[in-house]
């Protein structure tokens, strides 16, 4: 394979990367660190260098797209984003210190359990709960647009959803896939958010939790242009398409595309970090 051949195949895959982080709210890395370690036989360390530029290009290209539909909880947002960026750091750190197979297998536990949690029964409302009292008080419950017009929801648990943010940033600076899927969860399951805000604000937020570790890769020399371009522009071009289909799409198809993609993709990256594949 040459340099042009494999440069045309990795932004192929990188689109649709883009097309499903964008749909599900993982962000592309997800798919991206399996794809380029599995197929393309990257190494770990500059796939996950390569990946967190994508997520950057993923929310850029696709959070726009959701606040302009009115999706995206921007006050809630930048208030998990100060957990997630301190946890990046934390994690882009450890993970120099750490074997790519452990990597490996922490990826595939982490996506199995997301893939499970997102596939249990869940009411997209909890109208009969009484609002947190510290989301009143920051102001982040919201509404969002529905077919019926907008649907207003509470905030809940703000104090577990910020832990937890931290450590997806933690995950996020390690494995290099934006944390999507933890936010998503955490935001879904746990502060009881409706899915579609769920998945668009953790599109917001993945572009500055990535930022925030890749600076620590970029210093370590593991994010190498020749790799991270077009993998880019990939994820830009299908994360805008991504984006637009999301808005039109119904919840249970978007939480069973979410579980079945990091379901296939744990047990691959479990198998091959058994087995020394990574």
């Amino acid at each position: 394979m040459n340099i042009l051949e494999f440069t045309l195949l990795v932004w192929l895959g990188s689109a649709t990367a883009g097309f499903l982080g964008a749909l599900t709210g993982l962000g592309g890395g997800v798919v991206l660190v399996p794809l380029l370690t599995l197929v393309f036989h990257v190494d770990i360390r500059y796939a996950i260098g390569a990946s967190l530029v994508s997520v950057i290009a993923t929310s850029s290209g696709a959070a726009s797209a959701y606040v302009k539909e009115g999706y995206t909880n921007l006050r809630l947002g930048m208030f998990l984003e100060v957990a997630t960026t301190f946890g990046a750091i934390a994690g882009a750190i450890v993970a120099a210190y750490t074997p790519t197979k452990i990597i490996a297998v922490a990826f595939g536990l982490i996506l199995l359990y997301s893939a499970y949690l997102s596939h249990l029964s869940h009411s997209e409302h909890q109208d009969n709960k009484p609002p947190d009292a510290l989301a009143t008080r920051l102001r982040l419950n919201s509404t969002y647009p529905t077919p019926e017009g907008e649907q207003a929801y509470n905030v809940h648990a703000v104090k577990a959803g910020f832990s937890l943010m931290f450590v997806a940033g933690m995950l996020s600076g390690l494995l290099g896939i934006g944390s999507g899927a933890l936010k998503v969860l955490a935001m879904d399951r746990f502060m009881q958010i409706p899915f579609k805000v769920s998945t668009t604000t953790s599109n917001f937020m993945i572009g500055v939790t990535a930022a925030a570790s890749a600076g620590v890769y970029l210093k370590r020399g593991y994010i190498d242009p020749g790799l991270a371009m077009p993998v880019m522009l990939g994820v830009v071009l299908g994360a805008l398409l991504g984006a637009k289909i999301l808005v039109r799409t119904k919840v249970g198809v978007l939480r069973t595309i979410f579980s079945l993609v990091i379901s296939l993709l744990g047990i691959q990256m479990i198998f091959n970090g058994f087995t020394g594949r990574i």
